[in-house]
């Protein structure tokens, strides 16, 4: 048996407007880039999105990211001191200036890596977390399959070029959604404009940030092999966006291209918060069990993104597969969730459990056997 039903969800009851009309994409003076709702994992634009190129400082997106994961975990603390080696000392390109034997603290060198693209603060930490900058990189890429990040292999934790080093805008994006959601108490430093250590100041190389007041990050990076590059997130009203440009001829196209980006996306979509995780959306029959109903719902958020104006348009369908039987443990797939714009499903999720039911005792069970025959016959003719 399945069961099947449609509803209008809470947040798309509203009074129908006038549809917006949303012309193609924008094509962009770069190599590859992609345009995707931070909530919702939706691809708004790309363009060569998979394609494999040197990511440059970009890299640090995932040194900074490791770093967050370890302090949230309780691994390291903020006021550990991180001893300073002189391979970290000596890393060329763009520095923290950090010194040789010094003692620095985790999240100095934290801010050091997001915020001035330190290349010396980013050996240091690989040291202090892995022992060294080939064993950090490959809990690198171990983090990035566990991430989906098909198109990336790391060889170090700063970007400078060596071969088979590579990633995607595709594979930024994800990375960055799950540097935005997964650790929010560390998010706010990427928007920091400028950085001081050791009597040196030196300002955030991302320009965007004092031009558009909704963006709040990432990353830039370059070298002669990766052209001008830059990984962004901004915010409007309840809609986040996460921007990727690889591959502009200069600083300023890089931040040009992505303000393109960022404009088309807030102008012709909007997010749309549906369910919360845990919210009861159906109570379907379970057999043999102690209670005959159990309720289901997902088990994380739902957001969809959506063109603008067209939100009275959705739809969502619960697909219930199969008989339930008893028992059944919290958290076990039971069916499929389905969001519609019209005709076209614009999202799916899976259906859980939000409650154990244990099997019922021998009289219960023996009477839903009995029950669900005679429900079942009766289907068939009235069928």
């Amino acid at each position: 048996m399945t069961l099947a039903f449609s509803w209008v969800p809470a947040e798309a009851q509203t009074a129908p407007q006038p549809q917006t009309l949303i012309p193609a994409a924008p094509r962009l003076a770069a190599s590859s880039w992609i345009l995707m709702d931070a909530n919702s994992g939706h691809v708004l634009a790309q363009h060569n999105a998979d394609k494999r190129l040197p990511p440059a400082s970009l890299t640090k997106l995932m040194t900074a990211y490791l770093v967050e994961r370890e302090l949230n975990q309780g691994s390291i603390r903020p006021d550990d001191k991180v001893s300073v080696s002189e391979k970290a000392w000596r890393t060329g390109g763009s520095k923290m200036f950090i010194e040789v034997g010094n003692q620095v603290a985790v999240k100095k060198l934290l801010h050091g890596i997001v915020i001035v693209s330190g290349n010396d603060a980013s050996v240091a930490m690989a040291e202090h977390l892995a022992g060294g900058e080939a064993q950090f990189a490959d809990l690198m890429n171990q983090h990035a399959a566990r991430l989906g990040m098909d198109n990336t292999h790391f060889k170090n934790a700063t970007g400078l070029p060596v071969e088979g080093h590579y990633s995607s805008a595709r594979d930024l994006a994800k990375l960055t959604r799950h540097i935005v959601n997964d650790y929010p108490e560390h998010y706010k430093m990427y928007s920091e404009r400028q950085f001081s250590y050791g009597g040196i100041e030196q300002p955030n190389r991302n320009r965007l940030l004092w031009r558009d007041p909704s963006a709040d990050g990432l990353k830039t990076g370059w070298t002669d092999a990766a052209g001008y590059c830059l990984v962004s997130s901004a915010k409007r009203d309840d809609m986040r966006l996460i921007s990727v440009v690889m591959g502009a001829k200069s600083e300023e196209a890089r931040v040009q291209e992505t303000q393109k980006l960022l404009s088309y996306g807030f102008r012709f979509y909007e997010t749309r918060h549906l369910y919360e995780r845990g919210a009861v959306l159906a109570s379907p029959r379970i057999w043999g069990g102690e209670s005959d109903k159990v309720r289901v719902g997902v088990d994380s958020d739902v957001s969809m993104t959506l063109p603008r104006n067209r939100s009275q348009e959705l739809r969502a369908r619960l697909d219930v597969s199969g008989d339930l039987n008893a028992p059944v443990t919290m958290g076990a797939d039971v069916g499929t969730l389905e969001v519609m714009l019209g005709d076209q499903v614009v999202g799916t999720r899976t259906l859980v459990a939000l409650e154990d039911v244990e099997e019922g005792g021998f009289f219960k069970r023996l009477f839903d056997q009995v029950k669900r025959f005679f429900s079942g016959l009766l289907s068939r003719f009235t069928g």
